[in-house]
């Protein structure tokens, strides 16, 4: 079996180019990781949904730039072939475009991401540009961007609205223009999807936005049925092993409670 080639950002970009699609999920941890990695994923995401799905928060905003780093250092020691992306948190970009690019080059620097992610749309353009021209890869993210769900007040779909789908499309071609090597695009309708993944020439991303985007991501803990406090519509879960750890660490409780742990052939 021929062994695949590192993936890289100019790699992403001919796959939209050939019609392959791109295969993403979120990492937190090195165990991870090494699965996703010798899975064949294509991009792994240091996501800020950690603060939900490893951190138990409420939402994304409370995690901060050192937990950011922390888990994208761990993530980067089991990582071989994909191409790994940090988030960056909520208030480590807004303020200036300086702290955006000192923040975005420790990413790299520390914590060994290949790039970042920013959530917004023009407001964000000119920070994107200041990034890339420095040499640090910029992933986009419109639509639903979590770290303003305080601001739209729940996580609906987001682009229903003729003016707020073309606001969208526009936005879309603002951040390729300004750098952006892809676009994630989370919680729009499909055919708003793929107007604008047809309207760009970077690859889209989709999270609940159909089956038209260049490539589709996942939080990992969600596809695997591990997050029960809400299931999205869009997640497509794959097993359940939250029921299966639950029945694991029951076993194992009543085995120590009724003394046949460890066994004979257990002990020394």
């Amino acid at each position: 079996m021929k062994k695949k080639s590192k993936m890289t950002v100019p790699m992403l970009v001919q796959m939209k180019q050939s019609g392959e699609k791109i295969a993403c999920l979120t990492a937190y941890d090195w165990l991870f990781a090494s699965l996703l990695d010798q899975a064949g994923l294509d991009l792994i995401l240091v996501g800020d949904s950690g603060a939900m799905v490893f951190a138990g928060h409420e939402t994304t905003i409370p995690i901060t730039m050192e937990q950011m780093i922390y888990h994208t250092q761990c993530v980067s020691r089991g990582v071989k072939r994909a191409l790994l992306i940090a988030d960056m948190p909520f208030l480590s970009y807004q303020v200036s475009q300086e702290e955006a690019l000192r923040n975005a080059g420790r990413f790299m620097k520390e914590g060994g991401a290949e790039g970042v992610k920013i959530e917004g749309g023009a407001p964000v353009a000119e920070t994107i540009r200041r990034l890339t021209d420095m040499g640090i890869p910029v992933m986009g993210h419109l639509g639903l961007t979590p770290q303003s769900i305080k601001t739209f007040g729940g996580y609906r779909v987001r682009g229903k609205d003729s003016g707020e789908a073309e606001i969208l499309k526009e936005d879309a071609k603002i951040l390729e223009q300004a750098g952006a090597f892809a676009i994630v695009l989370e919680k729009i309708p499909a055919v708003l999807a793929q107007t604008i993944t047809n309207s760009v020439n970077i690859p889209t991303i989709g999270i609940g936005a159909g089956s038209h985007c260049d490539g589709q991501i996942l939080v990992t803990q969600d596809l695997l049925g591990l997050f029960e406090e809400f299931k999205p519509k869009f997640v497509r879960q794959y097993t359940e092993l939250a029921v299966t750890l639950r029945d694991a660490f029951s076993r194992y409780t009543d085995d120590v409670k009724q003394g046949s742990f460890p066994s004979g052939a257990e002990s020394f």
